[in-house]
């Protein structure tokens, strides 16, 4: 019996796609003559926050916990800067306590690229480790290209004044501006974030594997280029969202939002979720109410924290929730769009669902997911764009056009969605590289770790 140790960034964002990774490893891991067993290392408080039904899905995946040396999950985003910190500095002592206490032998690693320290800790006690990616591979590859930013004057850069300059010197990444760009290499960010993100560039070198949560038809060429220029195995791991776990219906969470959606006709329904850290504000949210429920479209809005105070505004049009199971919403028949923060895991549920994009990029890869829904892909709006600003008049504007069936741009922008949504489904290349990197853990081969 061997043993994986993960160790996750501390994020809801990364822990979903890891823990669905493992699930995954796990069932084409583990046959009659050989088990390994999945540890993953979480805060007490993270192990209170994944559902029971995630932690009881699969007998060869365990928890094991580190005490509560960070900021609460509750209220991280009043001091990122403390979160950010304290995740360098308070974790690796207890991981490695976590790691003295294994009884199995611990044959791999698999860490968050966003942490460097876990792969410190792989590389002295000589245990193999896999480096796990969790947002896009153009999103990986233009960190790991940070120094082609900075040669080109293009790194911590005020984007108020240059944001309309373009980047088209990134291997494999098609055109994009400094505004497009993740805020940590902004001027008004860099600065403060620098030292405390790691280079992935500084990571991948001590790493034996690089995983990444996407599929090559997706992000082929920015692939490709990554694996000309680094020397180490790159496997694409899929989507990583819990599709194996959908079920034909949407009982498991309540009959109102099941009996509300089924009574809506095709496509005529558009999701609204900002996901679960870092919201807009409150004005924006009152502008964003309003113009929805002028708009005289169908609309469930997941609002944390907000329901209560905006329910009145919606309208009879309009349905309201804390939470729901994002990933099965989305696969309802009578959802017709998702205006969406533009997260990772929120685009790949989406495009898995075939559900075409409003887009609202807030923060870090977001303006990046963005743009390869709009410009790439072409298989969504980009709100903000769109309006020029937040108010309600515009929105109602732009949600009507955006959802007209009959429209010829409605029409081509479904049959492109679609499409995205059979690779995404089907996804073999994936399947290969997973086949690929479990022969690769089963053998032990050790990939060299040069860059």
């Amino acid at each position: 019996m061997n043993q994986v140790v993960v160790m996750p960034y501390p994020g809801r964002g990364h822990i979903n796609p890891l823990l669905n990774f493992c699930h995954l490893l796990s069932s084409r891991l583990n046959q009659p003559n050989r088990t390994t067993v999945f540890t993953i290392v979480v805060t007490e408080e993270w192990l209170g926050i994944i559902h029971p039904d995630r932690k009881q899905a699969n007998n060869n995946i365990l928890f094991a916990t580190i005490p509560n040396v960070l900021p609460s999950e509750l209220n991280r985003g009043s001091n990122m800067i403390t979160f950010l910190t304290a995740v360098r500095t308070k974790m690796q002592p207890p991981f490695e306590e976590v790691l003295d206490q294994m009884k199995l032998p611990v044959t791999l690693i698999i860490a968050d690229v966003t942490m460097f320290w876990p792969f410190e800790v792989a590389n002295r006690r000589n245990i193999p480790v896999a480096a796990y990616w969790p947002m896009s591979a153009s999103m990986f590859s233009l960190m790991h290209h940070i120094d082609l930013l900075e040669s080109h004057n293009h790194l911590y850069v005020d984007d108020s004044e240059r944001g309309h300059e373009h980047i088209d010197y990134i291997p494999g990444i098609p055109s994009l501006t400094i505004a497009d760009m993740p805020m940590v290499f902004h001027a008004k960010y860099g600065e403060m974030f620098k030292g405390l993100i790691p280079n992935p560039l500084e990571v991948t070198k001590k790493a034996n594997y690089i995983l990444l949560s996407t599929i090559y038809e997706l992000e082929s060429k920015v692939i490709d280029a990554l694996r000309s220029k680094i020397q180490i195995a790159i496997y694409t791991c899929g989507l990583n969202i819990p599709y194996s776990q959908i079920e034909p219906n949407l009982e498991s969470y309540g009959y109102g939002l099941i009996n509300w959606l089924d009574s809506k006709p095709l496509g005529s329904v558009l999701y609204v979720s900002f996901g679960s850290y870092l919201p807009v504000s409150s004005a924006e949210m009152d502008e964003i109410a309003a113009g929805l429920a002028q708009s005289g479209v169908y609309f469930l809005w997941v609002a944390r924290g907000e329901t209560s105070r905006l329910k009145e505004m919606c309208g009879e049009k309009g349905m309201m929730v804390d939470w729901c199971d994002q990933l099965r919403v989305l696969l309802h028949s009578s959802i017709g769009g998702f205006w969406s923060h533009c997260g990772w895991n929120s685009v790949k549920e989406s495009m898995f669902s075939g559900v075409p994009m409003l887009t609202f990029p807030i923060l870090l890869d977001q303006p990046l997911n963005g743009k390869a829904i709009v410009e790439n892909w072409k298989i969504g709006w980009n709100i903000r764009k769109e309006m020029r600003g937040i108010e309600r008049d515009k929105i109602t504007e732009v949600v009507r056009k955006f959802m007209d069936s009959k429209s010829v741009e409605r029409l081509g922008m479904m049959e492109r969605v679609k499409k995205v949504q059979e690779i995404c489904q089907e996804s073999g290349s994936s399947e290969e590289d997973l086949k690929a990197f479990v022969n690769d853990m089963v053998t032990n081969k050790k990939s060299q770790c040069i860059c």
